[in-house]
Parts: C-alpha cells; sequence; structure tokens
C-alpha cells in the first residue's frame, strides 16, 4: 500500500485517538488519518501541537517525522532506533561490510546516478555522448571522480538559464533543496525498515551527518526529484518563491513513479526495493543494488 505524506504548514492541534490521528484545526473543525497510512509527516508551522501519544504511535508505524525550522526548510528528522525485527543482526551484516564491497556498491551508484541524469537531459534535448562515455568508465569506488565531471555538465545543461548548485544558492536551489530533503526522509525512512543504521555509509563520512547512507542511496533518485522541480520553474509564473503550491507539487515526489526492473510503481515503493537489495548485498546473497532506470 502507497504511504501518504502529510504536510501542516498551518497551527492544529494534533493528538491521537483508538489508531487514528486527529488533526484538530484552529476553527475546531476535525479530521481524522489512520496513522498506518502515513509515510512521511511534515511539521512546518510554530503554532503545531502534537501528543506524546501520536509521536510514539507515528515512530512505531515507521513514519519520517520531518521538522522544519523558521525558514520553513526541513531541519530535522525522527527515525525508529531498529524497525526490523532481526535489526541486530542486520546491523552486524551492514557494519562488517568489506571495504571492497562497498567500493563496488559506490561504483554501481555513480553509474546509475549518470545515465538517470543523462536520461533526463535526452529528455530535455541536451546531447549526453559524454555522459554515457563517463558512466561507462566509472570503476570501483569512482577513483577517476566521474560523478563530479558529470555533475559540473549537468548542472549546468540541464536549466535554460545559468545556474549553479548551491545549497545557499539562487532559485531553483531552494526547490531542490526542499525536494532532496522529502527523498532523503523517504530513503532513510526505507533503510530501517530493512534493517540498517542509516549513519553508516558505504561513501558518505561526514561525522556531522547522521544520514550518510541515506545521503549514498539516493543519488541515483535525484533526477526524479530534479524533473519535478523542472517542471515547476518551466511555468510562466514560477518567480523563485518556495510557495505553498511549489511545496504541494514538491511534496508528489514520494509517489511519482520510478521502474526497477522492467516494473514501475512509486518512488516509496520502488525505494523499498532498492534498500532490500541492498541488505542483502551487505548479507552475501546478491551482488547487485536495484536502482530504478529513469525514464
Amino acid at each position: 500500500m502507497i504511504k501518504r505524506t502529510l504536510y501542516f504548514g498551518n497551527p492544529c492541534y494534533l493528538f491521537k485517538n483508538q489508531n487514528q490521528l486527529v488533526v484538530e484545526l484552529e476553527n475546531g473543525e476535525k479530521k481524522t488519518v489512520p496513522i498506518e497510512d502515513i509515510g512521511i509527516i511534515i511539521l512546518d508551522h510554530y503554532q503545531i501541537k502534537i501528543t506524546q501519544p501520536v509521536l510514539q504511535a507515528l515512530v512505531a508505524n515507521n513514519t519520517a517525522v520531518l521538522v522544519n525550522d523558521a525558514a520553513h526548510l526541513p531541519l530535522g528528522l525522527m527515525l525508529p532506533m531498529a524497525s526490523h525485527n532481526t535489526y541486530t543482526e542486520k546491523l552486524h551484516f551492514q557494519v562488517n561490510a568489506t571495504k571492497p564491497l562497498k567500493k563496488n556498491l559506490w561504483q554501481q551508484t555513480i553509474k546509475q546516478k549518470i545515465r538517470n541524469q543523462a536520461s533526463l537531459l535526452r529528455q530535455e534535448g541536451v546531447d549526453t555522448e559524454n555522459m554515457d562515455y563517463w558512466a561507462s568508465q566509472v570503476k570501483s569506488g569512482d577513483p577517476d571522480n566521474y560523478e563530479s565531471r558529470a555533475a559540473a555538465y549537468y548542472w549546468r545543461t540541464l536549466f535554460d538559464v545559468p545556474f549553479k548548485r548551491e545549497r545557499f544558492g539562487i532559485p531553483p536551489n531552494n526547490l531542490l533543496n526542499y525536494g532532496y530533503a522529502i527523498l532523503r526522509a523517504v530513503v532513510a525512512r526505507s533503510l530501517v525498515a530493512s534493517g540498517m543504521l542509516p549513519a553508516l555509509g558505504i561513501h558518505h563520512r561526514n561525522k556531522y551527518d547522521a544520514y550518510c547512507l541515506a545521503d549514498d542511496i539516493m543519488e541515483p533518485y535525484r533526477p526524479y526529484v530534479d524533473r519535478v522541480v523542472l517542471s515547476i520553474t518551466d511555468r510562466e509564473d514560477f518567480e523563485g518563491e518556495l510557495t505553498t503550491d511549489v511545496k504541494r507539487r514538491l511534496l508528489q515526489i514520494p509517489v511519482v513513479d520510478v521502474t526497477i526492473n522492467g516494473k514501475s510503481g512509486p518512488l516509496m515503493v520502488g525505494m523499498q526495493q532498492t534498500t532490500a537489495s541492498l541488505m542483502r548485498c551487505f548479507e552475501g546473497g546478491i551482488r547487485k543494488i536495484s536502482y530504478p532506470d529513469f525514464d
């Protein structure tokens, strides 16, 4: 079943009744949502009140709870400590993954990221002969840093206007940041459900980052966010602001279609296939991560 993404950007009171999330608005109106149907919940207003039983039920349901800051950008992410029934055993496999295995997994990740970036560029009418070549040349661990070469070309040619990808850069960097934060929550949630610790990456090692593995695995999925952002920036009325309407469109990212092994489905479901295959790679059952082919 496709889990729902809920966004709260106005004052409200969230509490639990039976197994329902009850949303009480300022005017007294109440709405209910089954907690088991919620995959991601985004809290984006300083006058939101939420009870402890709700938080406990959401975490127990493996719902990713995103808390936004004063600038309305994702600030923190709450996930269960362990949602898989054999968590300790699976964590053992992740922790003891060999360096050659992790370098091989990173090679697969970057190859698919560049291929997916090239597919999006082709849809925008950009020549991708160099991207196809770079994807074919990525070695174990990407020692030649083809990811960086491809990224430089990708960002230079993706938009119709001059653009530099920067965290605090000019629009549409703000839209990309927001979309990637939603994607990151989807990945982290799925990693935990597959029995992994999101902090232990196969490539990323930032000591200040609690989601290094999520940042690794989301790489081939980024073009799906980029395509949604492109569809927004191409509109004549787009003025660069992260409006409510823009956020509403970005919140559709978990349900955009992806194709893995020839079968299409929502991104959130596809991500479960990807993280489950990664866990099997750590366990030694298979050698290939199931990543989506961008189309």
